[in-house]
Formats: C-alpha cells, sequence, structure tokens
C-alpha cells in the first residue's frame, strides 16, 4: 500500500528532476553560443572602438607619482666580500656574494662579473678590475670582525 507520502515524495523528485533538466538545457545552450561567438570572433576582426586613452593621465589617476628616472645601482653594493684566503701577490682565492646571490669562490685571475676579474687578494681586502695590469677598479674590504 502506498503511503499518504508517496504522492508527496513522487512530486518532489518529478519536480527535481524536470528542474535539472531545464538547468542542462540552458547551460549546454550557453556554452554553445559562447564557443560560436569566440569562433566568429577569431575569424573575422572587430571593429576598433576608437578609444585612446592617455596612459599618464590614467597612472595619475589611480595615485602615480611621477619619478626621475632610476639609477643603477653602485657598483660596490652589486659585490660583498665574504671571505679571503691570500696565497701571495698572484695567488689567492675569495668568496664573492654577486647581486645579492649565495658567494662563491673565484681565484686570482678568474672573471667575478662582466668586465671585473679578481686582480689580487691582500689579507682582508681583494681587487676587481678590468683584468691584467689595469688599475684596479674596485676594492672590496671583508666586515669588521664582531
Amino acid at each position: 500500500m502506498l503511503s499518504a507520502r508517496a504522492p508527496f515524495l513522487l512530486v518532489h523528485a518529478s519536480s527535481l528532476v524536470v528542474w535539472g533538466l531545464v538547468a542542462f538545457s540552458a547551460t549546454s545552450w550557453v556554452l554553445h553560443d559562447a564557443g560560436s561567438d569566440m569562433s566568429s570572433s577569431l575569424s573575422a576582426p572587430r571593429e576598433e572602438l576608437g578609444l585612446e586613452v592617455d596612459a599618464t593621465a590614467t597612472a595619475r589617476s589611480l595615485g602615480l607619482v611621477a619619478v626621475g628616472p632610476v639609477a643603477a645601482p653602485a657598483l660596490a653594493s652589486r659585490f660583498q666580500l665574504v671571505g679571503v684566503l691570500a696565497g701571495g701577490p698572484s695567488q689567492g682565492a675569495a668568496l664573492i656574494a654577486v647581486d645579492g646571490k649565495p658567494a662563491k669562490p673565484f681565484r686570482v685571475g678568474a672573471p667575478v662579473a662582466e668586465g671585473l676579474v679578481l686582480q689580487s687578494v691582500q689579507g682582508r681586502r681583494v681587487n676587481l678590475g678590468a683584468g691584467g695590469d689595469a688599475a684596479a677598479t674596485l676594492t672590496l674590504d671583508l666586515p669588521p670582525r664582531k
């Protein structure tokens, strides 16, 4: 025997199925139309709207303050001397961190950066330059001991 709740549950279940089919149908039509719009926009170029945007005015309205050209960092600020191994006038090595990267070992005569070679190692100081007998472009000192 059917209980008194059976027709009530049947109505709700069928209503759920019908609305599910309506939602599925609407979604499929929307996706179908969106797909056809995408293919037509790829095949035929759209007309230009003719709107011109002033980039500086937009930047000012968003709060950008005009700043002068940014200066390149000083040459000495790119390098940090971490350690020194002195071994004579044309021997030795140094641990140098370049551009904030981890320190790497460099021997005397090895290129440290573009245009800079480790020229000499003396005590707690190293000289970097163009190489050979050229004058030292940059002198790095170890930080003081604590």
